[in-house]
């Protein structure tokens, strides 16, 4: 409906929530809903999505069709709550907000009480009784606005805020008076001619249009972009805005404002939780600048503390609450995050939305559901993000490790991390970057911190409750966090942390629990993870629905125990040239590469052959009969060649010649493009005894086995069906003669690894020959867009942001480039063959959104790290689901 600029909800509007999501923003639309089965809700209207697009195509300026649309929508909440806007008398104030078809917590940017001038402060003192109600929303107002719409530094307002508590002897913002107030409304206001050069705007209609603007123009703030970027949210979408009639928390002792969860989105409990502040509006909650207080007592005595409950100062609005929470989570089948007011006494909601959790709360929340009989198995397969199970396949904390807790907080997001003190997200990115392990420690984080928080492995934060920023933003990217830890102190100047009698310095390490909300000093052991309970449960449903296999990329038995752990049902990848970086045989393989010859090559072979089915025998045990796929020697020459004189010394003595002729062998073979270069089956086809010798090692060890593997023998970067042909001579010869010697015989495959673009587009005549494909996205990803991944960190990340590639290729399959050529590859050599055998075993493999991809292409497993096999495991569930 792209003609309907202003779209109402509440009072006497029409219900618009069937708009959709798309159209009216997660916000907006849930807000319609909400109105529409008769909730509490303050009304309003919803300027739709699209205008979002127009706004940024006019180069940040509000289409004029909906400027003449605002008065119309300004009408309708008029008189739903009978008040005017801008009426000196009787003035309604409104508030402007966000709202994505997703929910972004924090990213983008909010006004509230947008209305009041010098006229409008006095007729709300008026109408409302309460002078010193008034000036604090005005003072709350001229902030908000002055940072989101004048892009004025909001510190230069608390540090006028906090001079005047000091002054005053005061420490709580509750603690001033009207006159307090009147006169820091004075101070802000002076503060903005001073800054801008110009007074703060008193037109309301001007505030309005600046709100709606700075909103739209919140979408392509730098924080937004990079939330976007993490969480795979399309720029094009667009926010709508929502402009609401205000309903104030800050009214006194009978007033309040509260965000809760209908579950404890940290562990997935069926109990209330949340939290409240009397006497407060909603960025007091979320920013931490008050601790605020426990919704139940349940929860208030488990934490002991001191502040009363909601439910135990506000029991009849607790229990109105409590029955909205029953009513939101039946109706919307999932856990809600909500935002409420009390206006003396009167519940508002202002917000529901499905509510961030934590994987292991996520999985919990999906079976209990299902359990209560609110969705069925297939919904709960299909609602678990597979992404976030990567927060459970990890270590988490020893207990009985020793642990020095020099803080404690909240346990604002479960997990646990070590790693070094940081204190700005700047210098997060900078050290991760580099490699190192950091924990972000601020007083409070920002939405301007969401690149630093992503950087880091943990987070700690001084201020701020279980639904701050800092615990939101990190639960749902899976990050350990500890909030509202008091007994901390950071000083920026001398880029310290003060912990009880400790002071730590920047790069000092420490550890978060953020399932007890313990800091520790230095680097606590963890161990490993449980995958049972509602884990196991979910993978049994998910593993009824999928159809592809999932495989695991391996090549040492520890990693091969971790596959079987994690429900892998063979290897995919097993990449034999990591076999030999072993400081025992690296010596030996420099030594057969650089052999002159084949009678050189030999005596060497001979050695590693013993060692080669050794390697195999222990994967094929571990691996119970399952299939095993094992790529022969690929490679990249530079890897293995000799670098230091005490490598040389040791390559001479290995092979039985002189360094000086091992220098010159090393000339000949140098490359100027080594990943294009002398590797994969080029190397078989001019060395094909060292192929001969992995053939006879793979098959005898395979002989070796109470139930022999079928193995599948890969060969790689494959470009003609000539090289292929070549190569299975030699594997079929060595075949021949390890059985001929055994007395008996396996079965046994030959494929290869399609990884070039020629492969591709000859994939029939190559199935000809080959018995299975297994995609190589990796490399199929680096010859067809000619990027070596190993550079294109430098530059990816830009291509992204201006939109050349939607997602890093190297992560997600480009599916419109490579992604056709895995097409016509599978089109054509099952048309050859009608009987291959087909798998990806690149990167992509561990990937939701390149799973969904093969699935349709009909593959028959994908294979990934040993890590994300339970990722791929519910991402191609879904996938069959989708279908």
């Amino acid at each position: 409906m792209p003609d309907r600029l202003v779209v109402p909800f509440g009072g006497n509007a029409a219900p618009a929530h069937w708009l959709g999501k798309a159209h009216l923003g997660g916000k907006g639309a849930n807000l319609c809903e909400m109105a529409a089965i008769g909730l509490p809700v303050p009304p309003g209207f919803v300027i739709p999505t699209p205008v979002c697009a127009r706004y940024h195509e006019a180069g940040g300026r509000l289409p004029e069709a909906l400027l003449a649309k605002l008065p119309e929508g300004l009408a309708h909440i008029e008189a739903a709550v009978g008040a005017r806007f801008g009426d000196p008398a009787n003035p309604l104030l409104v508030s402007v907000r966000s709202g994505a078809r997703v929910s972004m917590p924090g990213m983008m940017d909010t006004v509230l009480n947008l209305g009041l001038n010098r006229e409008t402060v006095e007729g709300l003192a008026r109408r409302s009784g309460n002078r010193r109600f008034a000036y604090d929303s005005f003072r709350r107002f001229i902030q908000m606005y002055a940072d989101v719409v004048l892009g004025l530094d909001h510190y230069l307002f608390e540090d006028a805020l906090e001079l005047m508590k000091d002054d005053r002897g005061v420490t709580l913002d509750t603690a001033l008076t009207e006159a307090d107030l009147e006169a820091l409304v004075g101070q802000y206001l002076e503060i903005v001619a001073k800054e801008r050069g110009e007074p703060f705007p008193m037109d309301p209609m001007a505030q309005l249009e600046g709100a709606v603007a700075a909103v739209f123009g919140s979408w392509r703030s730098e924080r937004a972009t990079v939330y976007r970027r993490l969480n795979d949210i399309p720029e094009e979408w667009g926010t709508a805005v929502t402009v609401q009639a205000m309903i104030f928390g800050n009214m006194g002792e009978t007033s309040a404002t509260g965000v809760a969860f209908t579950r404890d989105p940290a562990t997935g409990e069926r109990a209330i939780y949340g939290e409240y502040l009397v006497n407060a509006q909603g960025e007091d909650v979320v920013a931490g600048i008050r601790t605020p207080q426990y919704l139940t007592k349940a929860a208030r005595e488990r934490a002991g503390a001191a502040g009363a409950s909601m439910e135990e100062t506000m029991p009849e609005v607790f229990k109105e609450l409590s029955q909205v929470f029953t009513l939101l989570e039946r109706h919307y089948r999932d856990m809600q995050d909500i935002e409420f007011t009390v206006q003396e006494g009167r519940l508002f909601i202002l917000q529901t939305r499905s509510g961030k959790r934590t994987a292991r709360a996520a999985l919990r929340i999906a079976c209990d559901m299902v359990a209560e009989g609110l969705i069925g198995e297939d919904e709960a397969v299909r609602r678990v993000d597979p992404a976030v199970l990567d927060q459970l396949l990890h270590p988490t904390l020893d207990p009985k490790a020793e642990r020095q807790v020099i803080a404690t907080g909240l346990p604002a997001s479960p997990g646990a991390a070590s790693g070094a003190i940081v204190l700005d997200s700047a210098e997060a990115e900078r050290r991760a970057g580099l490699g190192e392990t950091v924990i972000l420690v601020r007083v409070e984080t920002s939405p301007e911190d969401i690149a630093g928080m992503h950087a880091a492995r943990g987070i700690l934060t001084a201020r701020g409750g279980m639904t701050s920023h800092a615990a939101v933003v990190a639960r749902g990217m899976g990050r350990p966090c500890v909030s509202g830890a008091g007994g901390i102190a950071i000083d920026p100047e001398t880029r310290t942390v003060r912990a009880g009698s400790h002071v730590l310095k920047e790069g000092d390490i420490i550890t978060l629990d953020g399932a007890t909300g313990e800091v520790m000093l230095g680097e606590v052991p963890t161990i490993e993870p449980e995958l049972s309970g509602d884990f196991a449960t979910l993978m049994a449903w998910a593993d009824r629905h999928r159809r592809l296999k999932v495989r695991a990329n391996a090549e040492t038995p520890a990693d091969c125990r971790v596959a079987r752990q994690f429900g892998a049902e063979g290897i995919g990848l097993a990449r034999t040239e990591h076999m030999f970086f072993d400081p025992d045989r690296i010596g030996l393989v420099r030594a057969m590469i650089l052999a002159a010859d084949e009678a050189a090559r030999a005596p060497i072979l001979a050695r590693l052959l013993p060692l080669q089915r050794a390697d195999f025998a222990e994967m094929f045990a571990v691996m119970a009969g399952l299939p095993v796929t094992i790529r022969l020697l690929d490679p990249p020459l530079h890897e293995f060649l000799p670098q230091r004189e005490a490598d040389y010394a040791e390559v001479a003595e290995a092979s039985g010649v002189s360094v000086a002729g091992l220098k010159r062998r090393v000339a000949e073979l140098h490359e100027m493009n080594p990943m294009l270069g002398h590797r994969g089956c080029r190397l078989g086809v001019t060395y094909p005894d060292i192929y001969a010798m992995q053939t006879r090692a793979i098959l005898e060890a395979a002989l070796q086995q109470a139930d022999p593997p079928v193995p599948e023998i890969m060969i790689p970067l494959v470009a003609t069906r000539r090289e292929l042909d070549l190569m299975k001579a030699v594997v079929d010869e060595t075949a021949e003669a390890v059985f001929a010697e055994a007395g008996r015989r396996i079965p046994y495959l030959v494929g290869t690894m399609i990884e070039l673009p020629r492969a591709a587009l000859v994939a029939d005549s190559i199935a000809e020959t080959a018995e299975f494909f297994s995609f190589g996205t990796n490399d199929l990803t680096q010859t067809t867009l000619g990027i070596s991944r190993d550079d294109a960190a430098r530059f990816l990340a830009t291509y992204v942001e201006k939109g050349i590639y939607p997602k890093d290729p190297f992560v997600t399959l480009d599916v419109d480039g490579v992604g056709q050529l895995v097409r016509l590859a599978v089109e054509r050599g099952r048309g050859a063959r009608p009987d291959l055998k087909l798998g990806i075993c690149g990167e992509h493999g561990g990937d939701p959104a390149s799973i969904r991809f093969v699935a349709g292409l009909g593959l028959d497993y994908v294979s990934c790290s040993p890590w994300r096999v339970p990722i791929a495991r519910l991402a191609a569930a879904q996938a069959a689901l989708a279908d």
